[in-house]
């Protein structure tokens, strides 16, 4: 067996069509006899196999691909990568991904429905299925997304959408439960974008729950989840009266803490603030965060193990539609007594 490789053209990667010509075969046949050998004799198989090696055949991997209908990767949306909230989840998708044999694709969405559409689109063609963090497209357009290709949410709970659920309302409202131990009867929750699934679930378990315990809270914001927008949360805590917060997440919660003390304003003494995600850094904080702590990483894998159950739908029972994971509230040096009057906090 004898040619030149890729035709007369120096340096020309080897096709599968410069395989077919040396073997005398169709492309199709050299295709099925690399990518399902089964499906070839075993004779015409060799003598392919043989030409392959001669000329340092190399399959191309996306071509593999769109023939098998499988990419091996998952892409992984997070709404903002430079957020430590992400930082736990990514690692157990990649863990769990590597695991089950699939590459990570990782994409940062910038807190933009339309950024995320468009990649939505693009990975249809990229990737295998994908992971939802903190999905800003709507109801109606999530569930549209979910019929044209396998995906699972994080944090939102859209019907018939696979979902994982952190469970933040419950320890929300194990912080005002907190809170009104400590004396606090005016209590402020520090919102987050008006497009999060997550901040009107706590907001509304929050409301519903003061109501039952006589308590005031008042919802202020929205605010980005970023440290920059605590000082603007601050400020806006000091002018409610509210002698508490219940910030969106720890960002803006490290950020108010940051503010307060610029004001002269101490914590908890004059002020308690409470964060949410219990993200690295947290307790390093001055004084030390009290939030709501979640089984973040586990989040991440389950979401995969979600993933890949519809993938492979076909080999057993059908995967499940929702994980709801359970989130606690950790006390730290952030929430104190009360004072005995809301005084001077505006000066």
């Amino acid at each position: 067996m004898s040619a030149t490789p890729s035709g007369d053209t120096p340096g020309r990667p080897t096709t599968i069509r410069d395989v077919a010509a040396l073997c005398g075969v169709t492309a199709s046949t050299v295709s099925r006899a690399l990518t399902t050998p089964g499906r070839v004799n075993y004779r015409t198989r060799a003598r392919i196999e043989a030409a392959a090696a001669e000329l340092n055949y190399v399959p191309n991997a996306q071509a593999k691909a769109l023939s098998s209908g499988r990419t091996r990767a998952v892409a992984v949306l997070v709404a903002d990568i430079t957020n430590p909230f992400y930082f736990d989840i990514i690692r157990g998708t990649q863990l769990q991904l590597k695991a089950a044999g699939y590459t990570q694709l990782l994409v940062d969405t910038e807190e933009s429905d339309e950024v995320e559409v468009n990649t939505l689109e693009q990975m249809r063609q990229t990737a295998d299925g994908v992971i939802l963090t903190a999905s800003r497209l709507s109801d109606e357009a999530l569930a549209a997304a979910s019929t044209k290709m396998p995906l699972v949410t994080i944090n939102r709970d859209v019907a018939g959408v696979p979902s994982v659920i952190l469970d933040t309302p419950t320890a929300t409202n194990q912080a005002l439960d907190h809170l009104i131990s400590l004396g606090h009867s005016r209590i402020a929750y520090l919102g987050g974008p008006e497009t999060s699934s997550s901040n009107m679930r706590r907001w509304d378990a929050l409301s519903a729950a003061a109501m039952e315990r006589h308590v005031e809270v008042v919802r202020l914001g929205p605010f980005a989840p970023r440290t920059y927008s605590g000082a603007a949360a601050a400020d806006a805590l000091v002018h409610s009266g509210a002698t508490a917060g219940i910030a969106f997440n720890d960002l803006m919660a490290i950020g108010m803490l940051a503010r307060l003390r610029e004001r002269g304003l101490r914590v908890p003494e004059d002020m308690s603030i409470v964060g949410c995600d219990d993200i690295f850094g947290a307790d390093f904080c001055s004084p030390p965060l009290t939030t709501v702590t979640a089984p973040v990483e586990q989040a991440g894998r389950v979401a995969v193990t979600m993933l890949l159950s519809q993938l492979n739908r076909g080999r057993g029972a059908l995967p499940r539609s929702q994980s709801v994971l359970p989130t606690y509230l950790t006390i730290r040096g952030s929430t104190g007594v009360a004072p005995a009057r809301p005084s001077s906090l505006g000066s």
